[in-house]
């Protein structure tokens, strides 16, 4: 699990290869991704939009940008979390994401989340 901390928000995030929805032969490898947000400050906030750096194992970076998560922009107050599952997919059986959550506190402040980087595998294919 990947897990880092931006301005009392944590991220935590879980992986998990999607054969039944994947095709290796066309280079298509399906993965979900779990997100847990934790607000661990003593502020309201809301996440507004991502961003997203997505790496496959040839270098072919794929960026993804958008308002909000899974057609929410949530409100966290402290001692909240927020958790959802989308996907990604990508042409190599590994790969990585990142990125960043644009997140606004109760005064106006805006601010960004960091997304740990995450690995994308397919089981057994690394060590």
């Amino acid at each position: 699990m990947s897990d880092t901390t931006t301005n009392g928000i944590r991220i935590q995030v879980k992986t998990q290869f999607l054969p039944d929805r994947s095709s290796p032969g066309d280079d298509q490898y399906v993965f979900a991704y779990h997100i847990k947000i934790s607000n661990l400050g003593r502020e309201i906030a809301q996440l507004i939009s991502r961003h997203w750096i997505i790496t496959d194992a040839q270098g072919l970076v794929q960026e993804v940008r958008g308002m909000g998560v899974v057609g929410a922009q949530p409100t966290l107050q402290p001692g909240e979390k927020f958790e959802y599952t989308s996907g990604a997919s990508i042409a190599t059986p590994v790969g990585t994401m990142r990125g960043t959550y644009q997140m606004v506190a109760a005064d106006g402040t805006r601010f960004e989340a960091t997304i740990p980087q995450f690995t994308l595998s397919v089981p057994r294919v690394l060590h």
